[in-house]
């Protein structure tokens, strides 16, 4: 098969388009023919530094495609199946193996570029929003980086859930695509005085919930942002910015901060029954994909690359 893959960790051009030998499904397992790739965050920080199981490496954790072989024990899926799984490497290919737990259907007729990026993200922003972040209908949430997929679905689940939304990004063009989906008040982080104009836009009480996947600096002024008992639930931190946090003024304000990571709850039936609804929403109309560009394969570097320039909104897919 062909796929995408690189012998040492670095910068997108590391990435290289190879023939390797076809994967083979073990016990509990299926093997997919990979229709459509949703990179995602943690792929491209593998590439850069992450680890290697294998040389070449095949990097990748979401795509969506046909089942056409079971492992040993597999009785909950069949060969012929449209899935949408994820994985812990390998999604860069033009075959992929993964535990049949971690697969999801694809309704008849759904777009399947579309399906692709739903697991990860849309599931993250379930579990920010309702599992640990406990909205209700009235309350005001900010979403940091809202042209992110995470942003993209956070917001779209939080108006319909009855919320006031507030969303960050990095530029007005970058805000422009986010106000279809839901979008109350739109802020550009880029500028300085970007708390103040959250607090303004909530009349200076504050929010009630961050979902913050960015970190560093930007969470600190994500606490500042909170109103009385807000809620701040910090996941990915994409910045990479490592920056210490002071959170001394949370206890005057009976303020909380969470971690959150799908990837621990990802296997329990709840978080599974919610991200199968989650596809069926994105295959029936309900909830939007932004999908900003689509590569082939063969130009994984460039698409990468692309990313990391930070100029998408939505994800990036890559079609075998």
């Amino acid at each position: 098969m062909k796929a995408a893959v690189y012998d040492e960790t670095g910068p997108p051009e590391v990435l290289r388009y190879a023939d390797v030998p076809d994967p083979t499904p073990g016990p509990g397992e299926v093997l997919l023919r990979v229709e459509a790739i949703s990179i995602e965050g943690g792929d491209t920080l593998n590439r850069a530094g992450g680890l290697m199981p294998s040389s070449p490496h095949i990097v990748g954790y979401q795509c969506a495609g046909t089942i056409v072989a079971l492992g040993d024990g597999v009785t909950d899926r069949a060969v012929g199946q449209r899935v949408v799984a994820t994985m812990a490497w390998g999604s860069h290919a033009e075959l992929a193996v993964t535990p049949s737990l971690v697969t999801w259907l694809v309704p008849e007729g759904a777009d399947i570029q579309k399906v692709a990026c739903v697991p990860v993200a849309y599931g993250t922003a379930h579990d920010c929003l309702f599992e640990f972040g406990r909205l209700q209908a009235g309350e005001t949430v900010l979403v940091q980086a809202g042209a992110s997929g995470v942003g993209v679905a956070a917001i779209q689940l939080a108006k319909r859930a009855g919320a006031t939304v507030i969303a960050t990004a990095s530029s007005e063009s970058r805000l422009n695509r986010l106000w279809p989906l839901g979008l109350d008040v739109g802020i550009d982080y880029s500028i300085d005085g970007w708390v103040d104009r959250v607090r303004a836009a909530t009349k200076g009480r504050g929010v009630e919930l961050v979902v913050d996947s960015v970190g560093g600096s930007i969470l600190q002024g994500s606490l500042q942002c909170l109103g009385y008992r807000g809620r701040c639930i910090t996941v990915g931190q994409a910045g990479r910015e490592g920056k210490l946090l002071d959170l001394s003024s949370l206890g005057a304000q009976n303020q909380s901060i969470t971690g959150v990571f799908l990837g621990a709850e990802i296997a329990t039936p709840r978080a599974q029954a919610v991200i199968q609804e989650l596809v069926d929403d994105v295959a029936a109309g309900a909830l939007e994909v932004l999908i900003d560009r689509t590569y082939p394969l063969s130009e994984a570097a460039a698409a990468h690359a692309y990313i990391e320039s930070r100029r998408a909104v939505g994800r990036v897919v890559l079609v075998p």
